[in-house]
């Protein structure tokens, strides 16, 4: 793709092998290398689990983190099938010495073996000795390089071997330096119970393409100069990049500033802009992520009174008016160690994934997560050895779904410089995650390759790149294939408004998960006071309450099933509140029964809670609550006891969680004697099945 770029206190924008084989007079040993292109069932390889013993490790005075350590031997291999240096392998502390050198792992499961697989992704040919240790320490020579030097810089080298009549506890390798000239690194060591030869290969995403398509995004977008980093608005129809070296830029460097262009009607995108001042300064400019509903943007670095930048980040909310001045965004406990920084918000503006180096790093940069608590950020937390390595890991886009991830490393076995990568969350504390699949060599090219940033329909991906382009990096779209698509997930938008004057007011929307009790799981609209609109992100395949109170109305729930959607949505909700006064009837929408009985099932607490809430701001209340079912009047008389026996139920919880005044409720049971819809079809008979709540004095 493109060679990255420095953005001040910013971020970087912007195998074949062949068969050897060896036969040794002590039984058969095959030192077998294998093309990545070739088509076997991988054999299965208990990788090592922790270093029992080395002679030396390569260390770097300016950086003392794990890089080159003999940690970094441990685990599956980091590099191969492409070969070259890496920070992620076992290097000698010099290079090319005559001294004998060793490394000696462990292994989770003793067995006994029929092969060790080596990763040597670079000065391959140094290892003389592969020895094993039994239960006991004793030692065993199962491997003695006689070999010719090898021809490729790096390679996964297999030992066949008769199977050991021990179960094996650890592998040693002995190094000669001097071998190979330069430094000789080890990417990882295995060990098998079958002679299968392994092959290294890429984690690859399932199912991918013969061919796409990229994109060029035209010259409304591009311009001779660069034009990086894009970030595109949730909806689709904004996109804000940073483009490089414009005449029209700020400052008499003309470095970088924020440029965006809007979609058009016949899906081109149109002349690009340039954001202008206050987002724009002198200095360097860069979006780095957006708020689900667009309105809020967030700029790298911490905007100064004297109109200086220092490293941060800082958000800016738009108004009628334009963006306003950013503000510092204040992370407990953040610094960074590079002055390369990256950061991505998750739609519902509680998490926040940045890309920086901490003390607690594995090695340069990790990608941390920081969650929102009293408009204070939590001190990032280091996500997790499954997606950060001794390599950069940068340009994180979290996607609408909140639980894919892009990132892009060299961290990884890839096609080049750093690969873009995915992975999915497993839990919520944003620490687990799955194992990172490379998206494949049709989007990754043998250059640096990152910044994905996707719209929440999930249809294309927007990047940066240098092939095809008008000028100098270009921003380019594809179609996502199914295996690399975030989860599909629904738009949410519309309006909240006074059911009497029908005028627009600033309320609080939220969407609860229904079968949520506790209220953790919550999403709270991005809201807009001006117009009264709001938009929130939210999956697909469950089922919602969407509320909106404002003190001085009555709350109002509705109940949102997008259990069986499983195509990405865009829904407009517009919302009436009633102003609290005497007389007011509500629904209570999301209050929920088992057919025929009065227990209420847990879904509905968060809408009782809503009712308590209201009771206690309003402590001379009063009011009755009323149940009606459907059905017949041949079941009238059940009907009547079943609505009174829910009405009561409901006044029950209200006295006991909220320590309401039993005098300030009264209940009344309708049965079905009051419908407000017919009883023909499931649908409108579900509208009978109702409570109602009525202020009867405030």
């Amino acid at each position: 793709m493109f060679t990255p770029k420095k953005m001040f206190f910013t971020q970087d924008v912007s195998h074949k092998s062949y068969f050897i084989t060896s036969l040794l007079q002590f039984g058969t040993l095959l030192l077998v290398l294998f093309s990545t292109e070739t088509a076997f069932t991988q054999p299965k390889i208990q990788w090592a689990s922790k270093v029992l013993g080395f002679s030396s490790e390569r260390a770097d005075a300016s950086n003392p983190g794990p890089q080159y350590r003999a940690i970094q031997v441990l685990g599956s291999p980091n590099k191969l099938p492409q070969n070259g240096e890496s920070v992620c392998a076992w290097s000698t502390a010099g290079a090319d010495t005559y001294a004998e050198e060793y490394i000696k792992v462990g292994f989770e499961n003793p067995v006994r073996i029929k092969q060790v697989s080596i990763g040597e992704n670079w000065g391959a040919g140094a290892i003389i000795r592969v020895l094993a240790y039994d239960s006991t320490d004793r030692e065993y020579i199962i491997h003695e390089n006689k070999e010719d030097d090898p021809t490729e810089k790096g390679r996964m080298s297999n030992i066949i071997i008769p199977q050991t009549e021990y179960r094996v506890y650890a592998i040693k390798l002995i190094v000669a330096p001097a071998k190979i000239p330069g430094y000789n690194q080890i990417d990882a060591i295995g060990i098998s119970e079958i002679d299968l030869p392994f092959e290294a290969k890429i984690n690859l995403a399932k199912d991918i393409p013969k061919e796409i398509i990229k994109e060029n995004l035209g010259k409304g977008v591009n311009s001779k100069t660069g034009e990086v980093a894009p970030v595109i608005t949730p909806d689709g129809k904004t996109l804000y990049f940073t483009r490089l070296g414009h005449d029209l830029n700020k400052g008499k460097n003309k470095a970088q500033d924020v440029w965006f262009s809007k979609v058009q009607s016949d899906g081109t995108w149109g002349e690009s802009e340039n954001i202008n001042e206050p987002i724009n300064t002198s200095e360097n400019n860069a979006v780095t992520t957006i708020s689900a509903d667009g309105k809020s943007i967030y700029v790298l670095n911490i905007y100064m009174p004297d109109g200086t930048l220092r490293q941060g980040l800082s958000v800016s909310k738009r108004d009628k008016l334009g963006w306003k001045l950013p503000k510092e965004v204040k992370i407990s406990d953040y610094y960074n160690r590079e002055k390369v920084v990256e950061f991505s918000l998750a739609p519902n503006g509680k998490v926040l994934v940045m890309s920086c180096e901490r003390m607690d790093s594995f090695g340069s940069r990790d990608l941390y997560v920081s969650f929102l608590t009293n408009e204070l950020w939590s001190k990032p937390l280091n996500m997790g050895v499954n997606i950060n390595t001794a390599e950069d890991e940068g340009s994180p886009f979290i996607a609408a779904d909140s639980k894919t991830l892009y990132f892009s490393t060299a961290g990884f076995p890839g096609y080049g410089k750093n690969d873009i990568f995915l992975t999915k969350r497993l839990d919520s504390t944003w620490t687990n995650w799955s194992e990172p699949e490379n998206i494949g060599d049709l989007i990754n090219t043998s250059k640096w390759d990152g910044y994905f940033t996707i719209p929440a329909s999930g249809e294309h991906a927007y990047f940066s790149s240098d092939e095809l382009s008008i000028g100098k990096e270009d921003i380019f779209r594809i179609k996502l294939f199914p295996s690399i698509r975030p989860d599909p997930v629904a738009i949410i938008s519309g309006t909240v408004i006074n059911a009497f004057d029908k005028k627009t007011i600033s309320a609080e929307v939220v969407m609860e998960l229904l079968n949520d009790s506790t209220g953790t799981d919550k999403i709270v609209a991005e809201f807009d006071p001006e117009t009264g609109e709001y938009k929130m992100i939210v999956p697909l395949k469950k089922a919602y309450s969407l509320n909106a109170s404002k003190k001085g109305f009555i709350s109002i729930s509705e109940n949102l099933d997008l259990s069986k959607d499983r195509r990405f949505r865009e829904i407009k909700k517009n919302i009436s509140l009633i102003p609290i006064k005497e007389g007011q009837t509500m629904v209570l929408n999301n209050l929920f029964f088992n057919q025929s009985k009065f227990d209420i099932l847990s879904a509905s607490y968060p809408e009782l809670n809503r009712i308590i809430k209201l009771m206690q701001e309003y402590p001379t209340m009063q009011v009755i609550i009323e149940g009606h079912t459907d059905g017949s009047d041949e079941n009238m008389i059940l009907n009547v006891k079943l609505s009174q026996e829910r009405a009561n139920e409901v006044k029950k919880y209200l006295v006991e969680k909220g320590q309401i005044d039993t005098k300030r409720i009264q209940t009344k049971g309708w049965g079905q004697s009051k419908p407000i819809a017919s009883n023909a079809t499931e649908e409108t008979r579900k509208k009978n099945r109702r409570v109602e709540f009525t202020i009867l004095k405030l």
